[in-house]
């Protein structure tokens, strides 16, 4: 079979895992006052379709905030309007301003799955297929076996279409951007990031990398030349972009406020609902809450975020490359779920993608992480009774990544692309020598143990089928 035929069956593999996954329950069924997050997706489409725009980030009297208040930047909220329009066409109960509240049944599941479905069927799975056939000096196996590994990836199908959100419509905008990027399209790529950050404000995981990249690039074209004509170029698409998606909230400088306030709600201290980072795990041991200020708590937390980006980012700028800046999108990423300000377990998906984007190059780690990525939102996933699919995608995707990348037999340093990086830890840690030796054997020990079971497993199936 030819590559798009290939493709074909990964993207029909990949539509039928995300379906299967949707007909189960939700976050929140039948769980009043609030009911979860799939009631925060209906109730933003009530808000937007039965009150005025400029009314949809501030506390009325027909938008209480504290009742799934909109958070998240403008797309998000067109993107609830444009459901909500749609919506109304089947059954106007469904957005009834104030009467629709916690409304439940089994019409308005199937249509609120299938408008996941459907954002991911035109964002998030084009741009995974197009990313991987443009993978350049990669063979035709490679690039089909890239794309089913990161459709099958499990966390993000268990969050959008068990748990119930569209994080496929911003991560598949910000792969829209690393895809055009790669083919020199920085003005589509810049859009197309523009597009991702305003429909989750949480894509500035990625912002910085996308950012150092560009500026690189102007920087080795020169800024008094073709360099200062593509950067003032880029400010320009990005102002625009900016510009067409906040135009209805532009008309008073209270109303951008609003909304910022609505999307950054840093009074809410550091350990806002649920957190997963850094801070949570030393809290066990140092009260922060009870000790820093919020304001101190916010300091502290944009000084480890930056400080640990900062290499990556002076790198990426100074050598920009295509390979470069797929790990300084995992590196800054990282650094922003770790140290940044309310995390959100589901976070790590900001880290997943770009994990997913080098899986063909190091697909023993990248493997590695995503399953524990996946792993650590384990007790949302078992709150929401997603037990089953989780362990089905996990063994699912684990046997794809298995049967596709051999990730047990490629394990040496050059592999695993940490030569560089271990000779310079040991210039500074000598007493570190000894580790990689010791992850080499583990590791080796582990693979050995494999091969010696798959050849007893081999010659006891061929002495059994000699005795035939």
């Amino acid at each position: 079979m030819d590559k798009w035929s290939l493709m074909t069956i990964a993207v029909l593999l990949g539509l039928t895992v995300r379906w299967t996954i949707s007909l189960g329950s939700y976050s929140g069924a039948g769980k009043p006052p609030m009911y979860g997050d799939y009631e925060a997706q209906r109730h933003w489409q009530e808000v937007t379709y039965n009150i005025p725009i400029k009314q949809w980030y501030f506390n009325t009297s027909d938008n209480n905030l504290q009742y799934w208040g909109l958070d998240y930047p403008p797309l998000t909220a067109y993107h609830s309007l444009l459901c909500a329009y749609v919506a109304n066409l089947i059954n106007p109960d469904w957005i009834a301003l104030h009467t629709s509240r916690g409304y439940e049944s089994q019409p308005h599941k199937l249509f609120m799955r299938a408008t996941v479905f459907i954002a991911d069927l035109l964002v998030y799975i084009p741009a995974v297929i197009m990313y991987c056939c443009y993978l350049k000096e990669t063979s035709t196996k490679k690039k089909v076996s890239t794309a089913l590994c990161v459709l099958l990836y499990p966390g993000l199908i268990l969050i959008d279409h068990g748990h119930f959100q569209y994080n496929s419509v911003s991560l598949g905008f910000a792969l829209w951007g690393v895809l055009f990027l790669s083919n020199n399209w920085d003005l589509l790529g810049s859009v197309a990031f523009c597009l991702a950050i305003n429909y989750k404000q949480m894509e500035l995981y990625h912002s910085l990398p996308f950012f150092c990249y560009l500026l690189g690039k102007c920087f080795k074209r020169g800024l008094t030349g073709k360099g200062l004509v593509l950067l003032i170029k880029i400010a320009v698409t990005v102002v625009a972009a900016f510009a067409m998606c906040w135009l209805p909230f532009c008309t008073e400088a209270e109303q951008i406020l609003q909304v910022l306030r609505r999307l950054f709600p840093i009074d809410r201290g550091l350990f806002e609902d649920k957190v997963a980072n850094v801070w949570c795990s030393l809290s066990v041991l140092i009260k922060i809450k009870n000790i820093l200020s919020p304001q101190t708590q916010l300091k502290l937390s944009f000084a480890f975020t930056f400080l640990s980006l900062l290499p990556a980012c002076i790198k990426l700028t100074l050598q920009p490359s295509l390979r470069g800046f797929k790990f300084a999108l995992v590196s800054c990423a990282l650094s922003f779920f770790l140290f940044s300000f309310q995390v959100h377990e589901k976070s790590v998906l900001l880290v997943s993608l770009p994990v997913c984007l080098i899986i063909n190059e190091i697909p023993f780690m990248a493997t590695w992480f995503l399953l524990v990525s996946t792993f650590s939102m384990l007790p949302l996933l078992l709150k929401d009774g997603l037990l089953l699919a989780y362990t089905g995608t996990t063994l699912a995707f684990l046997t794809v990544c298995t049967a596709s990348f051999s990730i047990f037999e490629k394990t040496s340093a050059e592999d695993l692309q940490l030569k560089s990086f271990s000779l310079s830890i040991w210039g500074y840690i000598p007493w570190l020598k000894p580790f990689p030796k010791f992850v080499k054997n583990l590791i080796g020990t582990k693979r050995d143990g494999f091969r010696q079971k798959r050849t007893a497993f081999n010659f006891r199936l061929n002495h059994s089928s000699t005795k035939m």
